[in-house]
């Protein structure tokens, strides 16, 4: 794509995941069903939480457009940078685990993971632009233009520490108030519970991965 092109892309991307997290964050809370609890607010879900990473990077790449239009090439480069990290680590294995994740559960029992309660206070469009349209996007990022991933270890390091800091945040969460984020996680055992987020963080790696394969295949190795 034309930078300019790019520049408008990411920019709209960037309004729309923050009229998004908007919307969703400011949904009233005694229309809350009473299975959804107050503490920690929408910041205890992963999705909530993907929708303000997702407008951070495409913040970033705009800025990076703009810097890149201007000539501004040596900024540039150090904002490319961040940008490269934020979509490689987080912004397209977030993405790809929440909409595949949530899907799935939702498909086999969504009681488990989205309550039909929610129905009534969510409406459609606002669902599926939190859990079907990240996906596509993502996968338009790596189309419109190549990303520099890091060194493999790093990369990995940096998602995992990002996970056991999430993870970290669910088991305060259910320390404080006894209750789970999600349905899904009172069916396990504590070892159970463990065996599953560990297999969601090889998923998520898995996707991390799948993104650096889909990034070579159609880009290559590249220089700036």
């Amino acid at each position: 794509m034309e930078i300019s092109t790019l520049a408008m892309y990411h920019c709209l991307a960037f309004v729309w995941y923050f009229f998004v997290a908007y919307s969703i964050t400011h949904i009233r809370t005694e229309e809350r069903p009473s299975e959804v609890f107050l503490y920690g607010g929408q910041w205890k879900y992963l999705t909530v939480l993907n929708l303000f990473l997702q407008a951070v990077f495409y913040g970033v790449s705009f800025l990076a457009d703009v810097l890149r239009l201007i000539k501004k090439l040596r900024c540039a480069k150090c904002i490319i940078s961040s940008r490269d990290l934020l979509f490689s680590v987080l912004a397209f294995p977030v993405s790809t685990f929440v909409c595949i994740s949530f899907w799935t559960l939702y498909t086999y029992n969504r009681e488990l993971v989205y309550p039909k309660s929610l129905d009534g206070v969510i409406p459609l469009w606002l669902n599926h632009a939190m859990h079907t349209a990240v996906l596509p996007f993502a996968l338009l990022e790596i189309l419109a233009l190549p990303h520099r991933y890091p060194a493999k270890k790093k990369g990995l390091i940096l998602l995992g520490f990002v996970a056991f800091l999430y993870i970290s945040w669910v088991l305060w969460i259910y320390s404080v108030t006894g209750e789970w984020v999600y349905p899904l996680f009172t069916l396990f055992s504590p070892f159970g519970l463990a065996g599953f987020f560990a297999g969601s963080l090889a998923i998520i790696i898995s996707f991390y991965s799948f993104g650096e394969f889909l990034n070579r295949m159609i880009w290559g190795q590249f220089k700036f």
